[in-house]
């Protein structure tokens, strides 16, 4: 489908070299079409990385997308350039103003850090809450799926003894659900974490219903609001050699880093990742789009909400 991003924004030339079909605002303006409009919440340290995760998932319907980025006005990322955020990304203050018909809120690594502690919290908590009027459908991402659970249902995080990390197999709870039109049985999806939504809370939640769960990783798909809400404590968004560069950035630096489970070739860094996410993960983002966004959102933007 055609994608309309920022001019200039990085991830354009590296889809492009991917058959990614994308347009720039300048081309978009001359279609007469309403674009559903997308916007991001960014909170991974690796923006661009992310930005380019993202795109190339939502690229994958006949619909035309206009993608923002949002950026915290109490938060400033260390692992990207200033002039790139300043450039690519918007403020909660001006993006607020507008609706729009589906959000992403990435994950973030401080997940072992209490909520309130987290310098950003509060503006988390307004943007989480300003989402359900102003929003058609989001998809919380790991961190942001336990922030989003706890902030609206008060689901706990529990610590791990040792780090998640790795692809795990799942199970569709549902498998009727347009969520998971076209999945198997079985499916799979990398967890990189150090904390954990547990089984019995979200049972005991009747505003929650688990989707999706897996026997190492635990819940991994929870739905609420009919499908306005959904949150992944994974990352099917994960380009295949993301948690092969994790392993690598970190081994050696401490003494408690882990091969990343099922992800290497007979478990050999060497030869590089055994990719078997990438097409539950174009699944479910298209799904996502047309049967959560699409069509649930009114033609007149203005009337979401």
């Amino acid at each position: 489908m055609p994608l309309r991003i920022p001019n200039q924004l990085p991830a354009i030339e590296l889809l492009k070299k991917e058959n990614i079909f994308v347009m720039d605002e300048a081309r978009a303006h001359s279609q007469e079409i309403r674009p559903l409009k997308i916007v991001v919440l960014n909170l991974m340290p690796l923006k661009i990385t992310t930005e380019t995760d993202l795109i190339r998932l939502l690229s994958n319907t006949p619909l035309q997308i206009e993608v923002n980025f949002m950026r915290l006005r109490s938060h400033t990322p260390k692992n990207t350039p200033i002039e790139h955020m300043l450039m690519f990304y918007k403020d909660f203050a001006v993006l607020k103003k507008q609706k729009w018909d589906g959000m992403i809120v990435t994950g973030a690594p401080i997940e072992l850090l209490p909520y309130e502690e987290v310098e950003y919290w509060d503006e988390i908590q307004e943007i989480f809450d300003w989402a359900r009027t102003n929003v058609t459908s989001t998809l919380y991402i790991c961190w942001a799926a336990q922030a989003g659970l706890y902030h609206f249902y008060g689901i706990p995080k529990y610590p791990l003894k040792k780090k998640l990390f790795g692809v795990f197999e799942q199970r569709p709870l549902d498998p009727l659900l347009p969520i998971f039109r076209g999945f198997d049985d079985r499916f799979f999806m990398p967890h990189s974490r150090h904390t954990e939504v547990r089984k019995g809370d979200i049972q005991n939640c009747h505003d929650l219903t688990l989707i999706a769960e897996g026997e190492k990783s635990g819940p991994s798909m929870i739905m609420a609001r009919g499908g306005r809400e959904f949150f992944i404590t994974g990352h099917l968004e994960y380009a295949p050699d993301t948690l092969g560069n994790e392993y690598r950035r970190d081994f050696g630096k401490r003494d408690d880093v882990e091969k990343p489970k099922n992800y290497f070739i007979d478990d050999d860094p060497s030869k590089g990742p055994k990719v078997t996410w990438r097409s539950y993960a174009n699944l479910l983002f298209s799904n996502w789009i047309n049967y959560y966004v699409y069509q649930e959102t009114p033609y007149n933007i203005n009337e979401i909400g």
